[in-house]
Formats: structure tokens, sequence, C-alpha cells
């Protein structure tokens, strides 16, 4: 299975492109850290494929994913593993936040999606975006607002796609509380948040049940992963969802 994924560089998209080349994949791992990138291709296998991407950036979009075909012998798989979420009130989020968010997030998936889509219909692949449980399954976050606007986007998104090429497989994967992994594999989803305002937020979310202080093994979304993309199309998952149990 030639695989891309983007995001690739640390936390749960470097634990995702580890996880799926150990598994048999041929993997392209996609970001902008070049020296990350390529400590975690070699994690991946002899044949991952460390591409400099920013997903931003149309014109590195279009030659990170052409280099990435060329060299894989084309493309099979996608993952976007890529998003980012800052902490902030509402009341807070400027325009250039707002513009950062949905630039990475949603904006930045479609053009990944649109350059690797005539890859994934000649070979009958599939696409897997990372998405939150705040946008399909809890209420929104209080603080996370923004993020959780810019996730519900990018599930509609999804159905665009699905909805205008049946015959690629596109799925949204809803991913509760992980970790990831150890290193630079742990997530850096709250790196840069405020903690005055993380103190004040985390007692929120745990008494509305938000989340439950248990986290999902890494290991069991690659697992998922492997699976939905090696289905394919036909199987037709539009949605799968991989939360952590909560205590008993």
């Amino acid at each position: 299975m030639r695989t891309v994924v983007v995001g690739a560089s640390s936390g749960l998209g470097r634990c995702i492109a580890v996880g799926l080349g150990k598994r048999g994949a041929t993997v392209a791992l996609l970001a902008r850290r070049k020296e990350r990138l390529a400590d975690a291709a070699r994690e991946a296998g002899p044949e991952a494929l460390p591409v400099v991407c920013d997903v931003t950036d149309e014109a590195s979009v279009s030659s990170a994913l052409a280099q990435a075909a060329h060299e894989l012998g084309g493309i099979d798989a996608l993952v976007y593993a890529t998003g980012i979420g800052p902490l902030a009130r509402l009341a807070d989020v400027d325009a250039a936040m707002w513009r950062t968010l949905f630039d990475t997030n949603v904006i930045g998936a479609s053009l990944v999606t649109a350059a690797v889509l005539p890859h994934l219909m000649a070979s009958g692949g599939s696409a897997a975006y990372l998405s939150s449980t705040s946008a399909s399954i809890t209420p929104p976050w209080p603080g996370l607002g923004a993020y959780t606007v810019s996730k519900a986007a990018l599930n509609k998104l999804v159905e665009a796609w699905r909805a205008e090429h049946p015959s690629v497989g596109f799925t949204q994967v809803t991913v509760g509380d992980c970790a990831g992994g150890e290193g630079d594999s742990t997530t850096e989803f709250s790196a840069g948040w405020d903690p005055e305002l993380a103190a004040e937020m985390a007692p929120i979310w745990i008494a509305r049940q938000y989340m439950y202080g248990s986290l999902l093994k890494v290991e069991e979304l690659v697992s998922v992963l492997d699976t939905v993309l090696r289905c394919g199309p036909s199987a037709n998952i539009p949605t799968v969802t991989v939360v952590p149990r909560p205590p008993a």
C-alpha cells in the first residue's frame, strides 16, 4: 500500500506513518520540518520517503505530491493528520487566527486532496482525515470553539469530496484523547496553550464529560486506519470513531 501521510514529522501523524510502515505500507511522510521527517522516515522503513511540504502553500503541496507519486510509483492511500488547535475564547480569536486555522485544518486538506486525487482515482484508493469528537460527538468545548468549527468544516469537506468522487474512499476519522508516542511522536496539540486558561477550561471539560481522563492507545488508531485504507472505496466507510474507553 503506497501511502502518503501528511503531518508526519511529529505527534499522531508521525505515529501513523511509522505504524503503517511497520505494517507493510510504503510510506511518503510529508510535513514542514525536514530533520524530523528524516528521523521519522528511518523508523517507518527502508523505503519510506521524507518529503517537505507546507499545506498552506499551494505550490509546495503540488510539488510534494508530485514527488511522492513519482518516487512511490503511484499512490494508494492518503492520511491527512495535520491539524492545529489554539486554546482561546471565541471573543479573543482574531482574523489572523481564524485564517491560520482554516488554512491548515481545512484549506490545506482540500489542496492535498486535489493534488492526490488523480493518483487515488487511478489506483482505486482511499483517503482518511483526522477529525475531533468536539466536531461531531460532543458539544463544542469552551476554549476550543474555533478549532471545533474548523474540524466541523473538515467533516463537511470530506463529505463533499465523497459526493463528487465516489470512486475514491473518503473517510472521516473521529479521534478521542490520544497522547501519541514518545519523543517527537508525542502530540503537540496543546503546545503553546496558555497554562492558566488550560487550567480553567480542563475542569469544565471533565465536568461535562467531554473527556474522561483516559487516553487512547495510538496503536489502536493505527490499526483502524490500516484496516480502513486497505478496504478501499468498495467498503464504503464514510466515518469511523476511535476513542478511549470511559473508566469503569
